[in-house]
């Protein structure tokens, strides 16, 4: 196990925040339908996200590993983006990430974390499932007839 360290995201630092995220979901690039949004970040709306809420960067033995995003999305917080780089997963940095979104949303009020998993990823679900999080509904995406994300909370203690 690597020694982790997390710190907080700058919106200045959205470049890199963006740049993990894309290397992150590389694998899935050209699988999914509809395609990743993660390939779809741009600077500027990440900076506007880490603003909007936060972001968390991990370092593992002081190598950057990872990232998440957070921000408030009706009476919750949203929990989004989380990139573990692959040779850095099965490590517990996106636990540790999971769990730091989690104390955040406790410090800041919120009893509540949601986030979004894709239909055609069940290992995502089962890995979220495993934290704790639990069905709350089915969604698609637009022009989409049948669901193609299931949308995840975790009621806070």
């Amino acid at each position: 196990m690597p020694n982790l360290t997390l710190r907080s995201a700058h919106p200045d630092e959205a470049p890199l925040v963006g740049n993990l995220v894309v290397a992150a979901f590389e694998e899935f690039k050209g699988k999914l339908d509809p395609p990743s949004g993660a390939h779809l970040e741009t600077p500027e709306k990440i900076a506007a996200k880490i603003t909007k809420g936060g972001a968390l960067l991990a370092y593992a033995d002081g190598e950057i590993a990872g990232c998440v995003l957070y921000y408030p999305e009706e009476s919750a917080l949203y929990l989004g983006r989380l990139a573990v780089l692959p040779a850095f997963r099965q490590h517990g940095v996106g636990r540790a990430l999971v769990q730091a979104v989690e104390a955040h949303a406790r410090q800041t009020g919120f009893d509540c974390v949601t986030l979004s998993v894709r239909i055609a990823l069940p290992q995502n679900r089962v890995y979220f499932e495993g934290m704790g999080y639990r069905w709350c509904s089915d969604e698609r995406h637009p022009g989409f007839s049948e669901p193609t994300f299931v949308k995840l909370e975790k009621k806070l203690e």
